[in-house]
């Protein structure tokens, strides 16, 4: 009888080998689950919106003043052949936008029947945040803007989770007209 092996076992000799020689898997790491959205500031308030509820960031578009309606509608702007009416947010609920013209930001919100840009002081991009750090426990917020918040993060500063759509919804924010 031959020492002979079938090339079957051959095989089999060539896996154990390579499977004694191969260098580890990397150690598993507790991957984080996080939030993402929009980040911005209003006066020195920093804010966030859920990434489905910004259609675009825009800088601030030229736009015709309109007549008869509240002071914190800014105009209505051209954007890509569509008509984007454009709020000032920090007015609507009762602050000033921020002078440095440069760093405001319009956030495009088309939800339902709304389509509408708000203006605000910057916009930071998109921020992640670690789920664990969201508290629907509330920093003390005046009744205008209360609403509209739906929890904080927590990270150097609390970042507030504000809601388009809601706003997109309010009464108060529908009737622009004197």
């Amino acid at each position: 009888m031959s020492d002979a092996q079938t090339p079957f076992q051959t095989l089999q000799d060539i896996d154990r080998l390579c499977r004694s020689l191969a260098a580890g898997l990397p150690s598993q790491q507790a991957v984080v689950q996080t939030w993402s959205g929009i980040g911005f500031r209003m006066g020195e308030r920093f804010f966030v919106a859920p990434m489905g509820e910004v259609g675009e960031v825009l800088h601030e578009p030229r736009h015709t003043l309109l007549p008869g309606v509240k002071n914190w509608v800014k105009g209505v702007a051209n954007v890509r052949g569509r008509l984007l009416p454009v709020m000032d947010l920090c007015g609507f609920f009762g602050s000033e936008l921020s002078p440095l013209r440069k760093k405001r930001r319009v956030l495009v919100v088309d939800h339902q029947e709304v389509f509408a840009g708000l203006t605000v002081d910057e916009v930071f991009g998109m921020q992640h945040f670690p789920v664990d750090t969201f508290s629907e426990q509330l920093p003390p917020l005046e009744a205008s803007i209360a609403p509209f918040i739906h929890g904080v993060f927590q990270r150097e500063q609390p970042w507030l989770v504000f809601s388009p759509h809601a706003l997109a919804q309010n009464p108060g924010f529908l009737d622009v007209a004197y």
